[in-house]
């Protein structure tokens, strides 16, 4: 009798085991967070050295899905800006008329396709998203030489004032220098558009409660007008600038989890 007690303690410890093993199996699947909230560096094709900053707030939906919300801020350059220097010694953006600048608030839907180990390795992640593109037109301002540098220049003679060729005919001899940045915020105009974006997002780290990646992508936006960034003299502005503005970008992101 002891023996056949035996063979059912046997049977029963490797079924035991099985049950257990696929218990922990599914644990470590689900994600041991709920919310992630992200901030980060934008690099992309149409902005400078750094295109901007974003922020981004994740809840997770189950072990494959979570759904975002985010808030992108970045300047907008025209691809055929060039910068000059004056022989007053200052430096201006030839043809620049506007600075452009987009906030782009959207939601989206994110999805992993390679999980990571729960405290080490790289996740990849697919996303896209949405959202209103607001544009910001800012008055791009220079500081002008009215005296056709017949004598030497005084205060009275150099005006700060939005570049327009129309009046500033002769920019390379008598534009001294770029105005301040906010030389001419108060003048600010928006334009209305939208934008459309995909991506992949690797992230890295060691802890649960922490995050850190890249993300890679591609952007589709498109404005209700031409954001009117370069003008040149009897040239109309819808000929040098343009409404759809694809792009592709980078994305240095940090973060923390709960």
């Amino acid at each position: 009798m002891s023996s056949g007690l035996l063979l059912a303690a046997l049977g029963v410890v490797p079924a035991a085991q099985a049950q257990q093993s696929q218990a922990t199996s599914s644990s470590n699947d689900e994600p041991s967070y709920r919310k992630e909230f992200t901030y980060g560096i934008n690099f992309n094709t149409r902005g400078g050295l750094i295109g901007g900053a974003s922020v981004r707030s994740t809840r997770v939906l189950n072990q494959d899905w979570a759904r975002f919300w985010s808030v992108e801020a970045v300047e907008i350059k025209h691809p055929k800006e060039q910068k000059l220097g004056s022989r007053y010694g200052g430096s201006f953006v030839y043809g620049k008329s506007n600075y452009f600048f987009a906030l782009r608030p959207s939601v989206g839907l994110q999805r992993v396709i390679f999980r990571k180990a729960p405290d080490s390795g790289v996740q990849v992640n697919v996303l896209a998203g949405a959202g209103p593109s607001i544009g910001l037109l800012m008055p791009y301002y220079i500081s002008y030489d009215y005296s056709n540098g017949r004598t030497a220049p005084t205060t009275a003679d150099i005006h700060n004032e939005q570049y327009d060729p129309e009046i500033h005919r002769d920019p390379l001899d008598l534009v001294v220098d770029r105005a301040p940045l906010f030389s001419g915020a108060g003048q600010t105009k928006p334009i209305l558009g939208a934008h459309l974006r995909g991506a992949l997002s690797f992230e890295y780290g060691r802890y649960r409660d922490a995050v850190a990646g890249v993300e890679v992508g591609f952007l589709l936006e498109a404005y209700t007008k031409d954001p009117a960034i370069i003008r040149v003299a009897q040239v109309p502005d819808k000929d040098l600038n343009d409404q759809f503005l694809p792009s592709v970008y980078l994305t240095l992101y940090l973060g923390s989890r709960n």
